[in-house]
């Protein structure tokens, strides 16, 4: 679809790149906030990538939306995809111990699968980092082989846990804070999703990815011991590009 532009308040301005949920045109998204990082615009105080669109928060003293807009198309020109062949993926432990796995019995018996099974659909696959949203560093990420068939629960619970790691079709969230969620929880991470005492508090960011490595619980209590003390180093490793 061609971009729209629309307005999202007084200091804001909304740029509509797509119309689905899709990597190519997240991807298109993350281009064209690339280009605007690259080539700032003065006036321009932030911005926030989403599933299919860019917000852009801008100062009306220092530039009018209108042009706003003309400079933003500008650098459309060339906002292509970002590089997959530069990406890396973080390995994220998380522990499917019943004590974190509220839901992932009923989540195996809605695929019809053991739990080993559902286990191995859920990790075995890299993860995208669409957005962060609802909460600061809270990761929407999906997996593009094997979806599950479910959404989300009928019934939400008034809180979770944070590190609660929640699936649903083919998206598994990361859960920053203990908050309310509709999501099923399927496992935990020993990892802070959100860390303000670190300059770069969020654990993901949008266009990372993300691969989970199941861990037995007393893996995970060390891991958790480890990233108390701060001796704990994510581990990476370079994504393969896509041909």
């Amino acid at each position: 679809m061609e971009a729209k532009f629309l307005m999202g308040g007084e200091k804001s301005l909304y740029v509509q790149l797509g119309d689905e949920i899709s990597l190519d045109v997240n991807q298109k998204v993350r281009g064209l906030m690339h280009n605007l990082e690259t080539d700032p615009i003065e006036g321009v105080v932030e911005m926030v990538p989403t599933y299919a669109a860019l917000l852009i928060h801008y100062r009306p003293e220092k530039i009018l939306y209108d042009q706003l807009v003309e400079e933003v198309k500008k650098r459309m020109a060339d906002a292509g995809k970002a590089d997959e062949a530069s990406q890396i993926v973080k390995v994220v432990p998380i522990c499917y111990d019943k004590e974190f796995a509220l839901d992932l019995e009923d989540c195996a018996k809605f695929e019809n699968v053991s739990v080993e099974e559902f286990i191995r659909m859920h990790s075995e696959h890299e993860y995208y980092v669409y957005m962060l949203g609802f909460a600061p560093g809270h990761a929407y990420m999906a997996r593009f082989e094997e979806p599950f068939h479910f959404k989300r629960r009928e019934s939400p619970r008034v809180k979770i846990n944070g590190g609660s790691i929640v699936v649903g079709e083919n998206l598994s969230n990361l859960i920053p804070f203990d908050q309310p969620c509709g999501w099923n929880v399927v496992a935990a991470t020993p990892l802070k999703v959100c860390d303000y005492t670190k300059e770069d508090p969020f654990l993901a960011h949008a266009g990372d990815w993300v691969k989970y490595q199941p861990v037995s619980r007393k893996e995970y209590d060390q891991i958790k011991a480890d990233v108390e003390r701060g001796t704990y180093k994510v581990e990476t490793y370079a994504k393969k590009a896509v041909k």
